[in-house]
């Protein structure tokens, strides 16, 4: 069965609180957006994932896109996450799983999975990676072949 949303739909609009305050996806519209689905702060995988986008700032803030991490843990975990590793991703807690749910990046007996869904200025997705066991994660070259292999935006 295919995830929702499909690559050409519309993103779901969403608010969370995040390591950065809240954040409304609407809100971004005129820019590309990743989010990026995770299992769990301080986990072995996800510590590796935002450790590598940290590792690689200049690289990862020139993707052009404005990318953020989405798991079920509270604002306080993420906080701790973010500050122990220092990391350079803004985290959002989905603490009732509802967006996670709503990209279909949720599973009752796994929690949040490792998923990737990238949208575009006008809010269509346009790229979506579901990890099938969550054991590897997108890395920033990945993610910048993916953001260049999107059409131009149209110029209004």
């Amino acid at each position: 069965m295919a995830k929702t949303p499909q690559v050409g739909e519309q993103a779901p609009d969403f608010e969370l609180e995040g390591t950065d305050g809240p954040f409304r996806l609407s809100e971004h519209r005129g820019e590309r957006v990743v989010l990026l689905f995770y299992p769990g702060d301080n986990t072995m995988v996800c510590t590796k994932q935002f450790c590598s986008y940290r590792d690689r700032a200049d690289d990862f803030s020139a993707l052009g896109a404005t990318v953020v991490g989405i798991s079920s843990q509270d604002l306080g975990s993420h906080e701790a996450f973010a500050s122990k590793h220092s990391l350079n991703v803004p985290l959002l807690a989905d603490v009732d799983k509802q967006v996670s749910g709503a990209y279909d990046a949720y599973s009752p007996r796994l929690g949040v999975k490792r998923a990737v869904i990238v949208i575009d200025e006008q809010g269509i997705v346009r790229h979506r990676h579901d990890h099938r066991l969550g054991l590897d994660f997108q890395s920033v070259d990945e993610l910048k072949a993916v953001l260049d292999g999107l059409p131009a935006p149209a110029v209004g």
